[in-house]
């Protein structure tokens, strides 16, 4: 296994017992940013100079005989979007904020921070996480390394596409349709979709706005005891945001594996009665389920009631489009010069403006009936967890999409409308709320990845975390340059 593909409990472990030094450690890394960075554009900044400072004063502490926390020397990548590094570039994805600089650092980069994290840049993001596509007038597409002229998904792509590619070891991502879980899918990694509130978020001067739909931040990693360790940093209350909540879970202990795949249930859904889905998807993730009930796992299919899919695009899209269209009236309140559906039009994706055109087009009422059909959904997705520890769903309908295509017409010989929801099977557990973790579920016969959704009960992650890991031995995974 080269350098760039360790785990982060290897790095942390070895570094905080004075075994390897987080200089040395982060080197290969920015090596390999230089030498691949081009391939994925997975990196929108780059802070090679602020990551050696960083990986000096961990060792510097270690020599000191003090613990620079659990992910002591691990080098970490955050999204350009939702958190910032105070004096350092901040886009959200954004052309006319190609220069603009954060003034602080959010909540959630400093606890990894403290922890010991490594920080080697940003990464890229669709125009405020618009689009389950990573592209933007700014910085272009990111591909998936199992297939450049694919996407590397999103919002979360760039992130991913590192993370896959050997260029961190951990990644910070954000999710409200599937931003976590569409990039883990499409690049074979892991992330962890938590409960509402688990993970604090900083957002001002709006910090209430992330509720319709669940706005969620969460963990990218290769492993599941590597997003368990991160989750562990990151999980617990704090006052900047006032839905967080306390957490006394062990997440770390619970992704470290142990716990036999027998004692785990698991209801299985192809297609959550509701989506096309193509064969090659489901072959990959039946397979996938049948090792883990091949190691023991009571396993059987699963029925998710609830509303249609055409009622839940409706209120699913009210809510989203919505939730965006304010993110840009709050946006342009602390950028007076920006104006992104007047002067700067013509430098933010089509598909931006269309979102915040439709946004603007609902009224409030049209905002707060679509609680009704989430609602619904809700209640079926608790009944269909009734005696459960999870419900296995796909992630996307298909394989990763084409670089700079759009989304399918047609999925497994079903004409759809084209849209993102179509293609995503993610958004619903925005609506809902429950925990996700996304595990690989195998590849294609054309080498292509697909990701699979383990979707728990809320608030208790660290079940599904030891289901997940029980998974993954189940589900052996590798990265072709690892």
């Amino acid at each position: 296994m080269t350098d760039t593909f360790q785990s982060a409990v290897d790095i942390a472990r070895d570094v905080r017992a004075g075994d390897r030094s987080a200089v040395d450690i982060v080197e290969p890394f920015l090596d390999r940013i230089t030498e691949r960075g081009d391939a994925t554009n997975a990196f929108v900044t780059v802070l090679a100079g602020r990551a050696r400072e960083r990986a000096a004063d961990v060792d510097e502490q270690v020599e000191r005989g003090e613990d620079p926390g659990p992910l002591a020397g691990v080098p970490l990548a955050v999204k350009d979007l939702t958190e910032s590094i105070e004096g350092v570039r901040h886009t959200y994805g954004l052309a006319p904020l190609d220069d603009n600089v954060a003034d602080r650092t959010t909540v959630t980069v400093r606890r990894l921070e403290d922890a010991g994290a490594v920080v080697v840049g940003t990464t890229n993001t669709p125009e405020l996480g618009h689009t389950p596509l990573t592209y933007n007038e700014l910085q272009g597409p990111t591909a998936t390394p199992f297939d450049l002229e694919r996407n590397a998904g999103g919002s979360s792509g760039g992130s991913a596409a590192a993370l896959a590619d050997g260029l961190t070891v951990l990644a910070t991502g954000s999710d409200v349709g599937g931003s976590l879980r569409n990039p883990a899918s499409c690049c074979g990694v892991v992330s962890i979709k938590p409960s509402f509130g688990l993970v604090p978020k900083e957002t001002r001067p709006d910090a209430f706005y992330s509720h319709s739909p669940f706005g969620v931040l969460g963990p990218m990693a290769r492993s599941v005891a590597d997003a368990g360790l991160m989750l562990d940093v990151l999980a617990g209350q704090d006052d900047v945001d006032p839905f967080s909540v306390p957490s006394d879970g062990d997440y770390a202990e619970a992704a470290a594996g142990g716990v036999p795949a027998a004692e785990f249930s698991v209801g299985y859904s192809a297609d959550l009665d509701r989506f096309a889905v193509e064969g090659a998807v489901r072959d990959a993730c039946r397979e996938a389920v049948d090792a883990l009930a091949d190691a023991g796992a009571d396993v059987e299919d699963a029925a998710v009631g609830g509303p249609s899919k055409g009622d839940m695009t409706f209120d699913y899209g009210k809510q989203a489009t919505v939730f965006f269209a304010t993110i840009v009236d709050r946006l342009e309140d602390e950028h007076p010069d920006l104006d992104i559906e007047g002067e700067h039009a013509g430098e933010v994706s089509p598909t931006l403006l269309n979102t915040l055109g439709m946004g603007r087009g609902h009224g409030a009422d049209d905002f707060m009936d679509a609680n009704v059909g989430r609602t619904a959904f809700y209640d079926a997705v608790e009944d269909a967890l009734a005696g459960r520890d999870a419900l296995a769903v796909p992630v996307l309908a298909t394989p990763p999409l084409p670089l700079e295509g759009s989304f399918p017409n047609e999925i497994d010989g079903e004409n759809v409308a084209g849209l993102p929801m179509d293609w995503m099977l993610s958004w619903p557990f925005n609506m809902s709320g429950h925990p996700v973790v996304t595990v690989p579920a195998g590849l294609t016969d054309d080498g292509l990845p697909v990701g699979l959704q383990l979707v728990g009960h809320r608030y208790d992650e660290e079940r599904l975390l030891a289901l997940a890991a029980a998974y993954e031995d189940a589900n052996p995974w590798s990265y072709p340059d690892a």
